[in-house]
């Protein structure tokens, strides 16, 4: 971090020293604190949590290092150190066992820094080499393994990825606001032009940031959508050259978590399901909770008009609690209405309604 500049390349470091530090990050107690499969999961949580805080398109990289280097007291066992770093599609692997009572701690550490600092630059195709000071006993093992976008939806479906993000889109982010996400949810089965220009109509009232659409391939009450179901939808976004996340999670309030910061866009018939307690168990409090929880990572809800009914109904016409009002901002009627929705559009063409 003494490099100028260092905060465009990392994003957050984190050093699980004790084992209630190491339980809290895994979420559970670990059997063996050093192994490959330990830095495999610590690389894993890492570059979720680097899809979280990343704009979309960003390429980001997850690294995981667990080792047991020379202590105070002896050891019986080897002196040894395992590292992961993940990408979207791929996972490196690299192990070390060091010469027992060559180093002292210092020099050992130093010699795990340099494996590790060549390993990232492996990793992000930087072709300068840097001495590790092994020496010719001491083997380097290394691997690569390679993900099929298949193997990733899997992933992804299967909770072990937070997200997966298609930056088909050519335009950058915009405004006062750059970091900030301005996301479309929904199923887009199929996508239409009342989705486009909804959130284009949201991008007007914003302070600005980086506009794409989201599918969930987890819903809240119905089966998981199959990787081909996914393929199929994220190919309209492709065409139209518009960014498309695909994430694994149904609730806002998960949402929220998966994406800081966000402005999430939505119809006024989702607003007013977002604040009514019968979603909540029928506590009134319990939704304030929920959502106060939303509004602390700094997501906030723009609001389009919606035919509910038969009649239209914008922001105005829901009671939001005042203890989250500001969360709110309303898409006026006169930048977006349109009396459109994907049901409709498949019951126009005949498909089966599930």
């Amino acid at each position: 971090m003494s490099v100028p500049g260092a905060s465009n390349t990392l994003l957050e470091a984190v050093v699980p020293y004790s084992m209630i530090s190491m339980v809290q990050l895994l979420g559970r107690v670990p059997n063996q604190h050093c192994s490959q499969a330990m830095a495999n999961e610590m690389a894993l949580l890492a570059y979720n949590r680097a899809l979280k805080l990343s704009k979309p398109g960003c390429e980001v990289l997850g690294v995981g290092f667990t080792g047991t280097l020379a202590t105070s007291r002896p050891k019986r066992g080897d002196h040894r150190f395992f590292l992961s770093i993940r990408a979207s599609d791929r996972i490196w692997e690299t192990s070390v066992t060091l010469t027992k009572g060559k180093r002292s701690r210092e020099e050992e550490d130093k010699v795990a820094s340099s494996v590790l600092i060549q390993a990232m630059a492996k990793a992000c195709r930087v072709s300068e080499t840097l001495d590790s000071g092994l020496t010719e006993s001491e083997v380097l093992n290394e691997s690569e393994t390679r993900f099929s976008e298949e193997e990733e939806l899997e992933q992804l479906i299967d909770g072990q990825l937070c997200s997966k993000i298609y930056p088909f889109s050519k335009a950058e982010s915009y405004g006062s606001d750059k970091d900030r996400k301005i996301i479309l949810p929904g199923s887009f089965n199929p996508l239409h032009e009342g989705h486009l220009k909804l959130l284009e109509a949201a991008l007007s009232v914003s302070e600005g940031g980086y506009p794409c659409f989201e599918i969930s391939a987890v819903n809240a009450d119905k089966p998981s959508l199959t990787v081909a179901e996914i393929k199929d939808r994220v190919k309209q976004f492709e065409v139209l050259e518009k960014t498309v996340i695909v994430s694994n999670q149904p609730f806002f309030y998960k949402k929220a978590e998966l994406f800081p910061g966000s402005s999430f866009v939505i119809g006024a018939d989702t607003a007013a399901r977002l604040v009514n307690p019968k979603y909540y168990e029928g506590s009134h409090k319990r939704m304030l909770e929920v959502l106060g929880d939303c509004k602390r990572t700094g997501c906030k809800f723009l609001v389009g008009g919606r035919n509910v009914d038969g009649e239209f109904k914008v922001l105005d016409n829901i009671d939001i609690p005042d203890e989250i009002s500001s969360m709110f901002t309303s898409i006026p009627a006169e930048t977006f209405r349109m009396d459109i929705s994907s049901t409709e559009l498949r019951k126009n063409r005949g498909d089966v309604i599930s």
